[in-house]
């Protein structure tokens, strides 16, 4: 008899077997052989010249110490700690009276500035150079802003804080480096992590536009608790799996059903001589609560699936198309979507951004606001609380923008980035509903941006 992929999960999750996940990041750690060595201990042969240089007739010794595989100072060199600061507004002349632009999340508010996120990171990267070796790094970032309403994680921080503005952990995890079986090895992750589906991140400067679109509010995930790896085949072909509790949840009374959730897929690095990536990601679980459900939540998968392509069209433009499909046995619903990006360098400083994109939401399940701070995760739980959805209704939006990023000159001992990007867009129910500002109109005309500063 086979065995599904749904049992592998499930063995994840048995009582017996709730600490796997621990005890595979500390028998991971311990595989790594690290090799501790105090400066005192180095002799004077272990020291290369790496240069002599005369200088008043007395020869000076430029040394340089080993940096070998394995040595303490490779584990502690790269750490990087690094803020970062996004706010802005989005501003709908037709003022509704709940005061939403319908369809958004993170850009709910109409006609309020708000500070969406402040981060302070602290990070140790692996090196793509050493990747015949060994190596440990790790990501640790905590994020407060509005933001942070939609990105916790069950268990672990919703009832910090109530306000708007609240304090989650974005990111802490252990990432490794495994050079097994192929040249470019195995990368794992383990911890709290920011999901890896779609094009548009928790990130502002990873994506072109302040807002979102439909496709990454509402069918894409946000945040795991979890084991991600990535095993480069090739060059051009890696391998993505993972398992996780969930959609942002944890293990115990943390996870809003008795099931875990994974990821499967592939991407294709430098196509067409270095100027196509393909990324393909699946994933599948149940996300629903028991709460509403009872024991079907359990039983009853949801279907992830979006395929990303990008292609380097010159110097000047690059072109993305998203496809993404959703299907949820528990909801009964389907939901699929293209998103289609351009992005021009218009010069150095200055690039224009187009969006466009078509989604369908069968059911009227998915899109919709929340009417309180608290409203999404309680959601999750299985809690009803005030929101505003639609009917059944196949999205239209476009999206104009500009990012402008100057060369920041002296202040650049200071500040690492800064950026501001204006935005007008215009959404559109294209089969008769009426779901925008506040169910009295069939389109929502919205304009504002954002400004990032990183330090």
């Amino acid at each position: 008899m086979g065995v599904s992929f749904g049992e592998i999960l499930w063995s994840f999750k048995k009582p017996r077997q709730q600490g796997s996940w621990i005890a595979f990041s500390v028998l991971w750690l311990c595989s790594i052989p690290l090799s501790v060595h105090a400066e005192s201990a180095h002799a004077e042969e272990d020291i290369p010249l790496e240069a002599r240089k005369v200088k008043d007739g007395t020869e000076v010794h430029a040394v340089t110490q080993k940096n070998e595989p394995g040595s303490f100072s490779q584990w502690v060199e790269g750490i990087t700690v690094h803020g970062q600061v996004e706010g802005g507004i989005i501003a709908n002349p037709a003022r509704p009276e709940d005061g939403l632009n319908f369809g958004s999340l993170l850009t709910d508010h109409a006609n309020q500035a708000q500070l969406n996120q402040m981060t302070l990171t602290i990070a140790k990267d692996l090196d793509p150079q050493l990747n015949k070796d060994y190596q440990l790094g790790f990501d640790i970032q905590l994020l407060y802003g509005s933001d942070a309403r939609y990105f916790h994680l069950l268990g672990m921080d919703t009832n910090m804080i109530t306000q708007r503005y609240q304090l989650i952990p974005s990111e802490a995890y252990l990432t490794g480096h495994l050079p097994w079986l192929t040249e470019g090895g195995v990368d794992v992750k383990a911890g709290i992590m920011t999901a890896i589906m779609g094009v548009e991140g928790l990130d502002p400067t990873t994506r072109p536009f302040y807002s979102l679109a439909y496709t990454s509010n509402y069918s894409v995930p946000f945040e795991h608790l979890g084991i991600l790896t990535t095993f480069h085949v090739d060059e051009t072909f890696d391998v993505v799996t993972g398992i996780d509790s969930g959609n942002q949840t944890t293990i115990g009374s943390g996870d809003n059903n008795g099931e875990p959730a994974g990821y499967f897929g592939v991407t294709l690095n430098n196509l067409a001589g270095g100027d196509l990536t393909i990324v393909q990601l699946s994933r599948i679980g149940p996300e629903n609560p028991t709460r509403t459900f009872g024991p079907r939540a359990n039983s009853a998968m949801r279907y992830w699936n979006d395929i990303d392509v990008t292609y380097k069209l010159s110097e000047e433009a690059t072109l993305t198309g998203e496809v993404n499909y959703l299907h949820d046995e528990g909801l009964r619903a389907d939901v699929y979507s293209f998103v289609g990006f351009m992005a021009y360098k218009l010069d150095p400083e200055l690039t224009f951004n187009l969006r466009t994109e078509l989604y369908r939401d069968n059911t009227g399940a998915f899109v919709s606001n929340f009417q309180t701070n608290t409203g999404y995760t309680r959601a999750l739980r299985g809690i009803s609380v005030p929101s505003v959805s639609a009917p059944p209704t196949t999205y239209g939006a476009l999206t104009l923008g500009l990012t402008y990023k100057p060369d920041l000159g002296h202040f650049s001992d200071v500040f690492s980035l800064f950026e501001i990007r204006p935005e007008i867009r215009f959404d559109r129910s294209l089969n008769g509903t009426r779901p925008f500002n506040a169910s009295r109109n069939a389109g929502q005309f919205t304009f504002g941006g954002d400004a990032v500063i990183g330090f």
